[in-house]
Order: structure tokens, then sequence, then C-alpha cells
């Protein structure tokens, strides 16, 4: 998997690709693939509630990111894991990242509070609830396709 603007993938400005969708253009955006890590991981058995996709300012960038951060437990630092940077790390030794809020398919969260969820329903969240969707389509597609 290679990196690619949305523009240069999809002709737009903004766009959250599903996993199979990255998987055949080959190449997707940090959300693109803290997406993929997201719904893989899901698929593999790992609580959806232990997984969050956070928006990040990566500093070094000065710019918006997402990573995808791996909650071991509601007292343990997450483990984030990241398309700049290889190795998991615990989001402690993770500096060059500012958090701002994450989210799940179970809420919002600030990055101020992050055990606490935000009154807000992830539903808010335009393009996470319009991905998740067409995540539910490919996966009935596959299913079809091997039954």
């Amino acid at each position: 998997m290679s990196y690619g603007t949305d523009r240069e993938i999809w002709g737009v400005d903004e766009y959250w690709a599903t996993p199979v969708q990255t998987l055949a253009r080959g190449r997707g955006d940090c959300e693109d693939f803290a997406i993929g890590k997201y719904f893989s991981l899901v698929e593999l058995g790992i609580p959806s509630e232990k997984l969050r996709l956070t928006f990040v300012k990566a500093l070094s960038l000065n710019q918006a990111h997402m990573v995808l951060a791996y909650y071991p437990s509601q007292t343990e630092q997450p483990l984030i894991l990241d398309n700049l940077e290889p190795r998991i790390k615990p989001a402690m030794e993770r500096r060059d990242l500012l958090p701002v809020y994450a989210f799940n398919n179970h809420g919002i969260f600030l990055a101020k509070a992050p055990q606490q969820k935000s009154a807000q329903p992830p539903q808010l969240l335009s393009r996470w609830s319009d991905v998740s969707e067409r995540v539910l389509v490919d996966e009935r597609r596959l299913q079809a396709n091997q039954g």
C-alpha cells in the first residue's frame, strides 16, 4: 500500500475509503489506513470499544492527521498504529502527535478526557457513518461471492 491524497486517488478533497476500496486502489491517505486497521482488527476479534480512530496534529508536518489507537485497558496508555511510524508505540512515546479527539462506533472522546465519552453521538461524524455503512455493503458482497 502506498500513500496518496484523496485528490490524487478519488478526485475530491476528502473521501474516506473502505478497506476494500483502499486495497483495490493500492493507495490511501492516513484516514484510509486508520480505517483499514480499525475494521481489520475488529474482523480479527478485537473489541471495537478498545479501538479509536484518533484525529491528531502531526507536529512535524504541522497538519491534521489520523491514527488508530488501541486501548489494552481503561488504565493503560493506548498504543498508536500510524502510517507515518512503522513501529507501534505507546501514546506517551509519540510526542510528535497532539491528540484532538477520537471516535469509534461507541462514541466520541475528547483528548482532554479520553476516558470520558462525549455526549455527541458518533453519527454526527457523517464521514464515519458513511464509511461504516459502505463497509457493511462490502462485507455482504464478499460473503455473497464466497457463498
